[in-house]
């Protein structure tokens, strides 16, 4: 880039000393004051409900670092935390998410009998409303996208613009367990049922360097298949054993959905991940920690930032590859 620094006729300095002096100017060249920056990245923040706390432990290392976002999509919590660090609301996040406690977390559910999930989410919602009231996805310095599923269609829907509220909401949506968000003409859930770990985004925004953060990764391990007999339970131990069911016949509706939808999370995110992978991964260990347990961000943030910090080294590395290509 030329540095010009004209003066008061708009022209070039050099070429206009070059008038008063009467001696032939010099050819202009570029003048490099400032070091080359390094290329940002763009972030895919994937699902994961409370392990999604993880994402701020992420943010915070690169931060740290000095490694710049481009953009950032997110689904599910991926898009309340990203979309909460675009807004300059990242520390308000953290804050909140390390005050949960079980008792708190109870007191932010309004149960909704007869609705579409079993919690309304307008009280999280309020919580939102006096950080990010009026704030629109447009207005963001940076690109946002959160991902989300149209209830009707089967449809990915990119919410890349309008009430980021609206399009947070839209994206954790979690089936069952929120009701369904209405998004124009459209009625939305969870992006994580159909894009988890949302790279193919960064990708569809020409975004050269893309890191996927996948919270899933260490959970279930490779897929199997496993050929079965269908029999009755045996019993461990007779007796007691006998008289009492077995632990899982005691799961709740709640725990068998969730985890169903963890199974599909992974699934899902490993067959489109394959087809459209990231520049690299950041998989923080994660798999003790339950989707319900908000109560334990501290664990997750600490983590995401652990497993961040370990991988600058290769973010540096790809940075300074690209910048020499």
């Amino acid at each position: 880039m030329l540095n010009w620094n004209s003066n008061h006729t708009g022209e070039p300095q050099v070429a206009h000393q070059a008038k008063t002096t009467g001696t032939p100017a010099p050819p202009v060249r570029p003048m490099h004051h400032d070091v080359p920056q390094k290329p940002r990245i763009a972030l895919a923040l994937g699902g994961g409900a409370a392990r999604g706390w993880a994402h701020i432990g992420v943010l915070r290392a690169l931060d740290e670092a000095g490694v710049e976002v481009s953009m950032i999509a997110g689904t599910s919590i991926g898009a309340l935390v990203g979309g909460c660090y675009l807004a300059g609301r990242l520390d308000e996040l953290e804050a909140f998410a390390r005050s949960l406690t079980m008792r708190r977390i109870a007191g932010l559910l309004d149960f909704a009998i007869g609705g579409g999930g079993l919690f309304g989410g307008m009280r999280l919602n309020n919580r939102m409303q006096e950080h990010l009231v009026g704030v629109n996805i447009e207005d963001l310095e940076r690109p946002f996208v959160a991902v989300a599923a149209e209830l009707n269609t089967g449809h990915e829907v990119w919410i890349s613009s309008g009430s980021l509220i609206t399009g947070i909401r839209a994206s954790y949506a979690l089936p069952g367990i929120f009701e369904p968000v209405q998004c124009g003409n459209r009625l939305l859930l969870d992006g994580a049922l159909v894009n988890p770990v949302p790279v193919s985004v960064c990708r569809a925004h020409e975004q050269p360097l893309v890191v996927a953060v996948n919270l899933h990764y260490d959970l279930y391990g490779r897929s199997a298949v496993i050929k079965h007999t269908a029999s009755e339970p045996v019993p461990e131990q007779q007796g007691e054993a006998m008289r009492k069911p077995a632990r899982r016949d005691r799961i709740g509706m709640t725990s068998v959905m969730v985890q169903a939808f963890n199974i599909i999370q992974d699934r899902i995110s490993r067959a489109r991940l394959a087809g459209d992978p990231p520049d690299m991964s950041l998989h923080p260990k994660l798999s003790d920690i339950g989707l319900s347990e908000f109560h334990r961000a501290s664990e997750a943030i600490d983590r995401g930032y652990q497993e961040a910090s370990a991988k600058l080294g290769e973010i540096t590395r790809m940075q300074a590859a690209l910048r020499m290509a």
